[in-house]
């Protein structure tokens, strides 16, 4: 039984659009992976540092900005609150955790996205070598 060349030129054309979805889908969570890999060391880093402060030193976090206007100057606020040492730990370990989390998730669905798209590619291997023998 043979396919005629126009359906498997159709089912070509669709395996490469799901060849070329993977790709870029590989590329935005090798992106993804590298964001949260810096994320994680600035933690990581964070964590280091604070470690060596005496346990009754507070530490200032920001929490957000503010404008004020006052004509005609428009003043920015920068806000920040005190936190006791240990509760920063806690903060930084649990956000390292987490991004720890998303990183092994994102390892797993860049394996996902790697496998799919060598297969596509195998597929299309074969329906070219299928192909040029069927003419």
């Amino acid at each position: 039984m043979s396919i005629s060349n126009e359906a498997l030129q159709k089912l070509l054309r669709e395996v490469e659009t799901q060849a070329i979805a993977a790709q870029q889908q590989i590329s935005l969570v090798r992106t993804q992976q590298a964001s949260k890999q810096r994320e994680l060391r600035m933690a990581q880093l964070t964590r280091t540092e604070i470690s060596s402060l005496p346990t009754d030193t507070n530490i200032y976090e920001g929490v957000g900005k503010m404008l004020d206007y006052l004509p005609p100057i428009l003043i920015l606020y920068y806000m920040f609150v005190a936190l006791p040492v240990s509760d920063m730990k806690s903060k930084l370990d649990g956000q390292i955790k987490e991004v720890e989390g998303d990183v092994d998730g994102l390892g797993k669905r860049l394996h996902y996205l790697e496998v799919s798209q060598k297969n596509s590619k195998d597929q299309i291997d074969r329906m070219l070598r299928g192909g040029v023998g069927m003419s």
